[in-house]
């Protein structure tokens, strides 16, 4: 098992170039299963959650073919004649859920086991299956997996997410677009995510109305082909990066490859902190302020500040100059790297789904844990400000969503290195 090992007080100077984004990307890949065609998708991360959904996917009979370094994605869907997903690669990440909606969508039937992933917070699926019922999808348990049938044509209806989902609205979309004559998903999320996938199905031959709206309405048709598509740039990426630049005195990042209208409210907030943000096209530049100011803030839906920027932004906020809150309205629990923080030299309080941080103090070095995908780059930020030497452990939670994240760190200056724990 690898660690980092963080050398700290180094400023960020130089370019790093954002990755596709892991969100975006299963989708379209759950996807290309609905094409009579195969379907090409480019700008893929190569990340541990994607070879995960690869190995899921071929599962099914699909031919999946990555090409690592040019980042091109090819899934053939003529040979699925498997429709499964088994618990041993379903439980590693809960985006492997999916399946359910791509198999029953195109083939009328599916057996995929119940999710697993990361290890904070309930994230049940009964929105899912609710919707697929209220599709006239019929849906059983069974020993811990789930049982999905449905006619060759049902007629829909409509559904209404509380609260909105994007895994469930994901789902429905792909659930729907060649089954259901009629379906309307109310509430529906409206995160880039989502938008891209429509985007996506309708390219491929699907109809649907409201795209970018919280109200969407599929019509069936009866096929689908396989395109050539290009995933979209990370946010949460990006966000990630932007506050490392904002974060760390003397820092200066150029940020490449992005898409700032995808951020919704944070780039606002940022530079509420005093930070310098500057967007020309698709390249956005950071400077760090000589003071930093405390930013209190609430995570929304999209496109409201995201969840999954909460634990960096915490993070940013201990190196403040005075108190600032950071409430998560999305998870409640999502909390499990302020410990760590603590360890590091954080003043951080934790009161039901707010954390109160009160700065500026000063971190120093020591060994800390992660325990889900973004406590641990919050842990890595936080390394990097901090005086002497840190490790971070458990970091196959970040290869499962940050693409090459020490190199890109090193690239601009970080002391950071990969090292076997042992």
């Amino acid at each position: 098992m690898d660690k980092f090992v963080v050398e700290g007080g180094q400023s960020l100077k130089g370019t790093i170039p954002i990755s596709g984004s892991k969100n975006a990307a299963l989708p379209l890949m759950a996807a290309s299963l609905l094409g009579s065609t195969p379907t090409t998708i480019r700008n893929i991360p190569r990340l541990k959650d994607i070879y995960t959904f690869n190995n899921v996917i071929r599962v099914s009979g699909a031919q999946v073919d990555f090409e690592e370094e040019q980042n091109i994605l090819r899934i053939d869907p003529a040979h699925v004649n498997h429709l499964e997903a088994p618990y041993d690669l379903v439980r590693k990440m809960r985006a492997s859920f999916y399946m359910l909606g791509a198999l029953v969508g195109r083939h009328g039937e599916a057996k995929v086991s119940l999710p697993g992933g990361c290890a904070w917070g309930p994230r049940p699926v009964d929105l899912h299956l609710k919707g697929m019922e209220a599709m006239g999808i019929d849906i059983s348990l069974e020993k811990g997996y789930v049982i999905a049938k449905a006619d060759d044509k049902i007629e829909g209806g409509s559904f209404k997410l509380e609260p909105s989902s994007v895994g469930a609205t994901v789902n429905l979309l792909l659930a729907s677009v060649l089954k259901a004559k009629k379906f309307t998903i109310k509430n529906a999320a409206k995160e880039p995510d989502v938008v891209q996938l429509c985007n996506h199905l309708v390219k491929m031959g699907s109809i649907i109305d409201g795209i970018g709206t919280d109200t969407l309405t599929v019509r069936a048709v009866d096929e689908l082909k396989g395109v050539d598509v290009s995933n979209d740039p990370d946010r949460i990426e990006l966000g990630t990066f932007m506050i490392a630049g904002a974060m760390i005195p003397g820092s200066e990042l150029t940020l490449t490859g992005c898409n700032p209208e995808q951020l919704g409210n944070f780039t606002k907030k940022l530079k509420k902190t005093g930070a310098e943000v500057s967007v020309e096209g698709t390249i956005i530049k950071v400077k760090a302020p000589d003071v930093l100011k405390p930013v209190s803030l609430k995570t929304e839906i999209y496109p409201g500040f995201p969840t999954d920027l909460q634990a960096q932004w915490a993070t940013m906020m201990t190196q403040a100059d005075g108190t600032s809150k950071v409430t998560d309205t999305v998870y409640f629990d999502r909390f499990s790297y302020v410990p760590e923080l603590v360890r590091l030299g954080a003043d951080m309080d934790v009161e039901k789904n707010t954390v109160t941080i009160k700065g500026k103090t000063p971190l120093t070095g020591a060994s800390v844990m992660s325990t889900d995908l973004r406590a641990s780059v919050s842990l890595v930020l936080a390394a990097l400000a901090a005086e002497n030497g840190s490790e971070v452990l458990r970091i196959y939670h970040l290869d499962r969503g940050y693409e090459s994240l020490e190199d890109k760190l090193k690239a601009v200056g970080a002391n950071i290195r990969r090292v076997d724990e042992d």
